[in-house]
């Protein structure tokens, strides 16, 4: 009979236990994956993703644009390349799409078509736009570069150049309607070595876009939500 006795308080206490260790479990296990769902969003500067990249685009895009159609009014006959316009407007779009990425819910693992959609289309223009930075870049670099070595006078209302005023064969270039020729081999100068720092500008900030976004669904920032599982089973094991 003594023996029956003392059954019970042993039942009671391997319950107590239990239950213990039940409420730890779904302490360290079963609210994680709530708190991983709803983690904050990756931050850069304080500033929710793709905030300040989205900001940085349209600063940078709406300079380039702006330059570039000053650049064309100095002749009428400028290359289309050497006034990249086309460069800072594709970077405005980016932007566009990116405050666009703002009114959605940021997360590694995307809930909805929409969210996926969004976010897809926002790394396929930053890469775009990244590509295009790039090539404005060249031109008004190669375009820059010939500029050092003109050669010009003014003819009638254009402003003819030569990069070797002694070939006769070499190229000519005539700019149409220029006042005179230093605002071609002057202000026209400028606006190129503008338009290479901004467009370069634009180029790292859709390269950090693209970095941020590939590292955040394939390298997933919130690493440490993997290892809450693996504790639990560890806990589990010793208790066992």
């Amino acid at each position: 009979m003594g023996k029956k006795e003392k059954k019970p308080p042993r039942a009671g206490g391997q319950k107590g236990s239990g239950s213990a260790a039940v409420l730890k479990e779904e302490e360290e296990g079963g609210g994680d994956p709530k708190a991983g769902a709803e983690e904050a969003p990756p931050t850069c500067c304080g500033c929710r993703f793709p905030l300040l990249p989205a900001l940085l685009q349209l600063a940078l895009g709406s300079a380039a644009a702006t330059l570039g159609f000053l650049a064309a009014a100095v002749s009428s006959s400028v290359p289309l390349r050497d006034t990249p316009h086309w460069a800072g407007i594709c970077v405005c779009v980016v932007s566009l799409v990116g405050f666009v990425m703002l009114c959605i819910s940021y997360q590694p693992d995307e809930k909805t078509c929409m969210q996926f959609t969004i976010k897809l289309l926002y790394f396929l223009l930053s890469a775009l736009g990244l590509a295009v930075c790039v090539l404005a870049v060249a031109f008004a670099a190669h375009r820059y570069v010939q500029m050092t070595h003109f050669t010009c006078d003014a003819v009638l209302e254009s402003c003819r150049c030569k990069v070797d005023a002694e070939d006769p064969l070499g190229r000519t270039f005539v700019y149409q309607d220029a006042a005179d020729c230093s605002s071609v081999t002057g202000t026209l100068h400028l606006y190129l070595l503008l338009q290479m720092v901004l467009n370069a500008l634009a180029a790292v900030v859709c390269l950090a876009a693209c970095f941020v976004m590939w590292k955040h669904r394939y390298q997933v920032f919130y690493v440490g939500v993997r290892f809450y599982p693996l504790r639990a089973t560890q806990g589990q094991q010793h208790k066992v």
